[in-house]
């Protein structure tokens, strides 16, 4: 149990750390370039995305320790771990082609392949861990709703 908690704990900060540092990105253009955006009417506030990502990020970290747990000598762990990280690192790399390069076409197709990778991811962390697996589908609903929001925004602008 230690061992697990210790896991969970080390993926859950390392999430985290990868949200932290997308928000520094993100801070960049959200109270400027955002601001001159069109948006759709079912844009969120801004205040709503920093608590929704934190904890969207702990559940990320959760999930992912939860599959650590089960060994990383597993062929099936280190499959799933290595989807994870790769769509781990696309959530990052949106943020900087969004905000970063103020781009919403290419941050679409970065979002487009996040939402591949995360599929991917879930399927294999269904395989090692039924729990981990339903722990990102919150995650999940969260990237659909986003790759519209990013789509409309691309379109309207």
């Amino acid at each position: 149990m230690k061992k697990k908690i210790t896991y969970v704990a080390v993926c859950v900060i390392i999430c985290l750390i990868i949200g932290f540092l997308s928000s520094i990105v993100t801070q960049s253009s959200v109270n400027d370039w955002f601001l001159t955006l069109n948006k759709p009417s079912f844009n969120p506030p801004n205040w709503l995305f920093a608590p929704v990502w934190t904890a969207l990020y702990i559940l990320m970290g959760i999930s992912a320790g939860l599959v650590w747990a089960k060994g990383f000598h597993h062929k099936w762990v280190k499959t799933a771990l290595y989807h994870f990280g790769f769509q781990l690192l696309l959530n990052a790399l949106w943020s900087i082609v969004f905000f970063g390069l103020k781009s919403p076409f290419w941050a679409l197709l970065v979002i487009l392949g996040l939402l591949t990778m995360l599929l991917l991811t879930i399927k294999w962390f269904k395989v090692v861990s039924k729990p981990a697996a339903v722990l990102l589908i919150p995650y999940l609903i969260w990237v659909c709703f986003a790759t519209l929001l990013n789509y409309k925004i691309w379109e309207l602008n």
